[in-house]
């Protein structure tokens, strides 16, 4: 069993910086890959970024590449989303995402999900 809790989200003005954090409760994280999805009114969650166990992997949706940076810190059991150059179409609700063993795109892989946390980007 994995427990996610994000935190991180805010307000901020077009051009600026959030980072975003997620720590895992569970023995399992440091096996885990982990992801960050994001979600609209509406809409279905969409996969932004993603990294492997050991974090020598990652990868990014083509709109955020660039901006956005993932990375872990597996003695902290923490995933983090730095957040660049933010623009209005990046505000959503994000979420962050466990499964084994390696990373997906989409989000009915995923077994664990955290409570989301809102990024406001305002023009």
């Amino acid at each position: 069993q994995v427990q996610l809790v994000e935190s991180g989200g805010g307000l901020v003005q077009a051009g600026g910086s959030l980072r975003l954090s997620c720590t895992a409760s569970g023995r399992t994280f440091s096996r885990s890959a982990m992801a960050w999805f994001r979600q609209t009114p509406g809409n279905d969650r969409k996969w932004v970024a993603g990294i492997n166990w050991s974090g020598d992997s990652t990868f990014y949706r083509d709109s955020v590449k660039g901006r956005f940076t993932i990375s872990r810190d597996n003695a902290k059991n923490t995933v983090y989303l730095q957040m660049n150059s933010l623009k209005p179409e990046d505000t959503a609700v994000y979420y962050c995402a466990a499964r084994t063993p390696a990373v997906t795109t989409e989000a009915r892989d995923y077994n664990y999900w955290g409570q989301g946390t809102q990024v406001t980007v305002s023009s």
